[in-house]
């Protein structure tokens, strides 16, 4: 069955973009004669990496005797899948990157309401949706990186103040149309209101060294090569850089620094991966002890772990890297409110000219 199984994946996968769901549907009835999915398994779409993910899929296996059949894509391109497989998907879960994607699964109507006494408690309130149709399963923070030796970290405090003239051409960060972007300046929203955040945004703009270009990764570089001083990034890239083998990311990460800001206001911006149970399933059960188990305090150390993310869960202790980069505090809006802010900021990111 496990060969077989690989066999799904690869001909389903959007690693074989050219071939349809339809195509793929009809290739599977004909090849196998026994049900493609069994009563003991759950089927996950998943937007994390299958590297970062499958492990502990697999210890959910051994533990539960459920098995999981995995399909990985873009996280675009995964929430269009299931809004176009509708009542037909296989989908049981959706694991994604970002609330404001969270949130546009639930506006779209993929997604379904579980109520789960363990997930409400595992899972701090703002983390997760207020009527449960999704939940979060792993934090990164998106701080300023500085480079050493050349900011002085007495000159930065907020993200509002990252809008001073003193910092004009000083600034990387990535698109407009990157929503790890459109979650922050959400989030200033909900703190600011929409005529502060449209100044800021506008002045922000003014002060970036170079037309946005690249991911998170790539604004880091750009601050180590002297592109600019300060840069906009996950935290999780960042842990990705330090602890990976490609020598100039490792020497970029190396010449930069995190600095928490907004630590006398309302805290650093943070965000989730999560999931939440599809709204066709028709095996809710074991979609929903699926997501239970990855709100273990067993998965949260593994999944943090292998992520260099932050736990969700407030009985789990970073890993010793992320405790090298300090305390902090964050910023405890519910995150359902990125998603419910999002058309506004990006008409405010339009607007200002952030390309």
């Amino acid at each position: 069955m496990s060969s077989k199984r690989n066999l799904i994946h690869k001909l389903i996968s959007f690693k074989v973009p050219q071939l349809s769901s339809i195509l793929a549907g009809t290739l599977l009835l004909s090849t196998f004669t026994q049900p493609l999915f069994a009563s003991e398994e759950v089927n996950l779409y998943s937007a994390r990496k299958e590297a970062l993910i499958k492990p502990i899929l697999e210890t959910f296996t051994k533990e539960t005797g459920i098995e999981v059949n995995l399909i990985t894509g873009k996280a675009d391109a995964l929430l269009q899948r299931i809004k176009s497989e509708g009542k037909n998907t296989h989908a049981d879960v959706f694991i994604t990157t970002d609330a404001g994607r969270l949130y546009r699964a639930k506006t779209a109507g993929v997604l379904q309401i579980i109520q789960s006494d363990v997930l409400n408690s595992a899972i701090p309130e703002n983390l997760r949706d207020p009527e449960g149709y999704w939940y979060g399963l792993s934090m990164r923070a998106r701080p300023i990186f500085y480079v050493k030796g050349v900011i002085d970290p007495k000159e930065l405090s907020t993200y509002e103040a990252l809008a001073d003239a003193k910092f004009k051409g000083r600034i990387c960060i990535r698109s407009s149309n990157n929503i790890y972007n459109q979650s922050l300046v959400a989030s200033m929203l909900a703190a600011d209101g929409a005529e502060k955040t449209q100044q800021w945004t506008n002045d922000f703009v003014n002060n970036f060294a170079r037309k946005p270009k690249g991911g998170d990764r790539d604004q880091i570089k750009g601050a180590a090569s002297g592109q600019c001083d300060i840069a906009i990034a996950n935290t999780y890239y960042y842990g990705q850089m330090i602890s990976g083998k490609k020598i100039d990311q490792k020497k970029a990460a190396e010449a930069v620094t995190i600095f928490w800001p907004n630590q006398k206001t309302r805290g650093t911006h943070v965000n989730v991966s999560g999931a939440g149970v599809t709204k066709y399933t028709t095996n809710r059960k074991n979609a929903q002890k699926l997501i239970e188990f990855l709100a273990t305090k067993k998965a949260q150390q593994w999944y943090a772990s292998a992520n260099f993310e932050y736990p969700v869960r407030k009985d789990v202790a970073a890993t010793d890297l992320l405790k090298t980069w300090g305390d902090f505090k964050a910023d405890t809006i519910n995150l359902n409110q990125l998603g419910v802010n999002n058309a506004e900021a990006v008409k405010i990111m339009d607007r200002a000219g952030w390309k």
